[in-house]
């Protein structure tokens, strides 16, 4: 090695204080991925600001936190221009952010026949929407610091396709075009925008969809994921990667996080 040439800094993404000294935004934080990615960001030094719908779920994800200084400022994120100006107004309150990660979002299951306008909406307006807002407020440094990092959830079902996922495909597939645009937007400020592609993940969702489901189709699902299905907390780890420094020279990826469900 020559004299000028210089050693790489080694990030140990998962020492205890990692997040030490950094505000993270989770919207989905009331529960299944977005809280679980909560709780682990704050037992490595984050302060979090919390978002979803009700305000009381959140409260009790509040509880769950490591550390202090956590707060909750609850909203709906289905409608760009609105989830853009509760986002800069959480950043001027409590930020700006040092990462956001916008797991909000719902699933639908519906056969295209059966599909509507209304039906579209309830979908599109969760994932994709509210991910433009998103995306749009931290465009600004006083919402997303410099150097900081963007993260949005998408699904595999944006790279495969699943009979009765029309819209839900269509929207995780916007939200992987989004992020590659935001990457390329972002990067003169240094800012990382990345995607993680996750697959069926056992969370309160996950179980409500299971209540009038044909079992056999479930199993079926289950078979094709070499190591089964996941759990909120297997997300932890790539959530945690993707916004530390140790995911430094990575922007515009599209990272899965599904059991090897996409090698099939």
């Amino acid at each position: 090695m020559t004299s000028q040439e210089t050693v790489s800094p080694v990030h140990p993404v998962f020492r205890d204080d990692c997040f030490a000294g950094r505000t993270v935004f989770v919207t989905g934080a009331s529960s299944g991925i977005g809280r679980s990615a909560a709780e682990a960001l704050s037992r490595h030094g984050a302060r979090l600001v919390l978002n979803g719908r009700s305000e009381e779920r959140l409260r009790e994800t509040l509880g769950r936190l490591s550390g202090e200084g956590h707060t909750v400022v609850p909203g709906e994120l289905t409608d760009a221009d609105a989830t853009a100006e509760l986002v800069k107004t959480a950043a001027r309150d409590h930020g700006p952010f040092h990462g956001i990660f916008h797991a909000a979002g719902n699933f639908a299951v519906r056969a295209i026949k059966v599909t509507r306008q209304s039906h579209l909406h309830q979908t599109f307006d969760a994932s994709v929407f509210g991910a433009y807002g998103v995306g749009r407020a931290a465009a600004s440094p006083k919402v997303l610091a410099d150097g900081g990092s963007l993260l949005l959830m998408s699904s595999v079902a944006a790279l495969r396709g699943n009979a009765a996922l029309a819209a839900y495909s269509g929207a995780k597939a916007a939200v992987l075009g989004l992020t590659r645009v935001l990457a390329l937007e972002l990067a003169g400020r240094r800012v990382r925008v990345n995607a993680v592609v996750a697959s069926t993940i056992t969370t309160e969702m996950h179980w409500k969809t299971l209540e009038n489901a044909d079992m056999t189709h479930v199993d079926a699902n289950e078979a094709r994921h070499p190591l089964g299905f996941g759990a909120p907390a297997q997300m932890d780890d790539a959530v945690m990667f993707l916004l530390g420094d140790a995911s430094s020279w990575i922007t515009g990826a599209e990272i899965p996080v599904d059991g090897g469900y996409s090698a099939g």
